[in-house]
């Protein structure tokens, strides 16, 4: 009798595994990048600086905007910026090695502009990589979100996100820089983030976008930990603020938090999400992104670092 109990189980385990089925994202393995060679204006330096995307394996060189290579969905917080004419460059996602391949290694850091006389200013970066496009040149430090178009186009409704993960978490307080006023301590620690959102987008006859989230898988990082393999996010579909796993930070995203995306007219326009969808309904787009922060823009721990490798989708 335990034999065949032992035999049915086994036969159980094998039918879920065969049921599921995985699919990676397009160079979600992270064992490709294109590395940017940048040289800096000469007021701040005029050093070469390299920066990195994800993409096919290449390289560019110069203050070339940076529009997406071979396919790749991702974006990230690198960028080029070009702010009252001065050439800067920032970079907080690195490629690094993990085995035989690479993986992303996103840490949060300040990234110091030194001009005599014109500029002198600490700005905080979180490491943060996501699907959607960075808008370059970055012109400004104000609105940082509308400078990312955040999502891409996506009709399907997996029921995990699946990804590997590393993280080193100081026990230190969090630190405010905007590049305007002195740094700031805050107090409280900030932690890493990984959140898959699916949305059903509209757009009005004023060129104005909405939408309605449909699925939510979110969850936040805040202990030491080395590699943990195919770690699963569940999605969960409709209305979750009753559910028994609902935390305040998995809600709705609108107002000054809205993400932004380009409308039919090519323009960049906030994506207020208005409303949870029904459960059974089929999303539009797919919002995704992994950061070493989760608070606001230019808060964050310096020092906190998170790895991700092999994202993928579970059905």
């Amino acid at each position: 009798m335990r034999k065949q109990l032992l035999s049915a189980a086994f036969l159980l385990i094998a039918v879920s595994l065969q049921a599921q089925r995985v699919v990676p994202i397009h160079y979600g393995n992270m064992d490709q990048w294109v590395t940017r060679n940048i040289k800096e204006s000469a007021v701040i330096g005029g050093n070469t600086r390299s920066i990195y995307a994800i993409g096919p394996t290449q390289t560019i060189e110069g203050a070339v905007p940076y529009r997406g290579l071979g396919g790749s969905p991702w974006g990230s917080s690198n960028v080029l910026a070009k702010v009252m004419g001065v050439v800067k460059t920032s970079n907080a996602v690195f490629p690094d090695k993990r085995g035989k391949g690479q993986c992303a290694k996103l840490t949060t850091m300040l990234e110091h502009v030194k001009a005599v006389g014109i500029i002198n200013m600490d700005v905080l970066v979180s490491g943060s990589i996501f699907l959607g496009k960075m808008t370059e040149p970055i012109s400004s430090t104000k609105n940082p979100y509308s400078k990312m178009e955040m999502g891409i186009p996506y009709t399907q409704r997996p029921k995990y996100l699946q990804f590997d993960y590393k993280l080193n978490a100081p026990l230190a307080d969090r630190t405010y820089s905007s590049g305007f006023g002195a740094k700031k301590t805050v107090r409280g620690r900030d932690y890493a983030e990984v959140f898959i959102l699916l949305q059903r987008r509209r757009e009005d006859s004023k060129g104005n976008l909405h939408a309605a989230r449909v699925g939510t898988g979110r969850q936040r990082f805040g202990a030491t930990t080395d590699w943990v393999n195919s770690y699963r996010i569940p999605i969960w579909y409709g209305d979750i603020t009753k559910h028994a796993g609902y935390q305040s930070y998995m809600g709705l995203i609108n107002g000054e938090k809205s993400y932004y995306a380009r409308n039919s007219k090519g323009k960049m326009v906030p994506v207020p999400e208005e409303q949870w969808d029904d459960a059974n309904a089929t999303p539009t787009h797919m919002v995704l992104m992994a950061s070493s922060g989760c608070g606001t823009a230019y808060i964050g721990t310096i020092g906190m670092t998170l790895w991700v490798d092999n994202f993928a989708l579970v059905f």
